[in-house]
């Protein structure tokens, strides 16, 4: 039987309710196996942002995800040198799991801009499939997608998840002003956060 395993690339700055949210929405619809949750780093795509220390950030994952076996945190990105591609993170992950369907999980935003990636038709000729979650009012030209990643059309799978309005900016906001956000956190993520005292400046 071939492993499904989902592919959850992020910065995870901080994990929040969310991000378990929509991977157990996508574990479930897709009939994954795993899903390999992949911190990534250094996105290409936010230097010069300011991106909280990695190790607090592995921290913050592994809380988040502990007591659901079938999420793993994945060092693919970790333990390599910068710049993190998601062309090259996938290769890996498929030297690393022979035989397995990979499937890739993103938003619908982010495959608007796939386009702009690194090496795009690469990237999608590496996925097994994408499961997309859906964002309203995102507007993607389909057409102009195919038109741009030839065969893109059949790797894609549309996933009917929950818009859920929270993002690690929304958090990170709220911290530095001094509003709550403990709900917005596994708990024992958010216990890590004030012991610490992440994102307060």
């Amino acid at each position: 039987m071939i492993m499904r395993i989902g592919i959850f690339g992020g910065t995870f700055d901080p994990p929040h309710i969310g991000h378990l949210i929509l991977a157990a929405e996508a574990q479930f619809q897709l009939g994954l196996d795993q899903i390999l949750w992949v911190l990534t780093p250094y996105p290409p795509h936010k230097q010069g942002h300011n991106i909280t220390l990695i190790q607090h950030r592995i921290d913050m994952v592994q809380l988040a995800i502990a007591g659901n076996k079938s999420f793993k945190l994945s060092r693919v990105d970790i333990d390599r040198i910068p710049p993190h591609y998601a062309v090259d993170t996938m290769r890996l992950l498929r030297e690393n799991t022979p035989g397995a369907d990979l499937i890739y999980l993103m938003g619908e935003d982010s495959l608007i801009d796939l386009p702009t990636w690194h090496k795009p038709a690469e990237f999608v000729n590496e996925c097994s499939l994408i499961g997309i979650m859906r964002r309203p009012g995102t507007g993607c030209n389909f057409p102009e997608l195919e038109a741009l990643i030839p065969g893109i059309d059949r790797k894609l799978q549309f996933l009917d998840t929950p818009l859920i309005e929270i993002s690690a900016t929304l958090i990170r906001q709220r911290i530095m002003n001094g509003e709550p956000f403990r709900y917005y956190l596994n708990p024992n993520v958010y216990q890590l956060v004030k012991k610490r005292n992440l994102y307060k400046n």
